[in-house]
């Protein structure tokens, strides 16, 4: 029986995709998400559907897991859960922030650019940080983040999730080269421009995104979910015990591209 992975931000999108997948190759799914309403349900039907997947090694937790009294708490169930035992995996893949203009007559105040960062770049260093002193990281655990190429194209009220993005990548460069020496790999992904709930959040000029990401696309569609959560499953394996501080590129070679819309 394979071991348990950590995920924060699994009831849709890349996180609830690698959640699935991740049931289908054996291992056992603690999650995270901090929903409401439509989505709480999806996340709860996704849970159901893991159990089913995976004969029942699933734990949902559906509170704030950017929130440091959240982090505390979750170590000692993480813990129990595992019987001690260090988790494979460690992904980040909350995408809640705010998304509007760095300066202009309406522009994001000190509160919202401190909170998208933290929630969306600097909570994985500080779980990270619990989950190693628990002794919950060894060789062989992964540590991951979401990224895109909002990270260094600027775009219209990408901003702030910009910032947060370029701070995780940072962190996790950094947790590679710390454990390193013990045997845990920090890698971040790099998904293309994917049709997900975050995306319509992004922008309300979404559906125009998606149809210039079809054309520049080498291979002329988005990225899916399902994409990013087979490499997740490939970074898994002992084969890429070496691969380490290093950003993989999910999404058929559009950050290559250089066709215009």
């Amino acid at each position: 029986m394979k071991q348990w992975v950590v995920i924060l931000g699994c009831s849709a999108g890349h996180g609830g995709a690698t959640a699935k997948r991740l049931a289908e190759d054996g291992y056992g799914i603690i999650g995270y998400h901090f929903d409401r309403g439509e989505v709480r349900r999806q996340g709860e039907k996704l849970r159901d559907e893991i159990a089913e997947i995976n004969g029942g090694r699933v734990h949902f937790f559906n509170k704030n897991a950017a929130d440091i009294d959240i982090m505390n708490e979750a170590v000692e169930i993480i813990k129990e859960i595992t019987g001690g035992e260090p988790v494979k995996l460690l992904l980040h893949s909350i995408a809640f922030g705010t998304t509007m203009d760095l300066l202009g007559e309406t522009h994001v105040t000190r509160k919202q650019m401190d909170m998208t960062v933290h929630v969306m770049g600097t909570s994985l260093l500080y779980w990270t940080q619990r989950l190693h002193d628990a002794g919950l990281l060894a060789e062989g655990s992964r540590v991951m983040g979401f990224t895109s190429e909002g990270n260094y194209v600027a775009m219209e009220g990408y901003g702030p999730v910009s910032v947060a993005k370029v701070a995780m990548e940072a962190i996790i460069r950094q947790i590679g080269w710390e454990l390193g020496r013990f045997g845990v790999t920090a890698n971040v992904i790099q998904a293309g421009v994917t049709p997900t709930r975050a995306l319509t959040k992004i922008s309300d000029r979404w559906e125009e995104w998606i149809k210039r990401t079809e054309y520049r696309n080498p291979m002329r569609r988005t990225t899916t979910p399902e994409d990013v959560a087979g490499a997740v499953s490939m970074l898994l394996q002992s084969e890429a015990d070496f691969i380490n501080c290093s950003t993989i590129y999910v999404d058929g070679g559009e950050h290559r591209s250089g066709r215009i819309y």
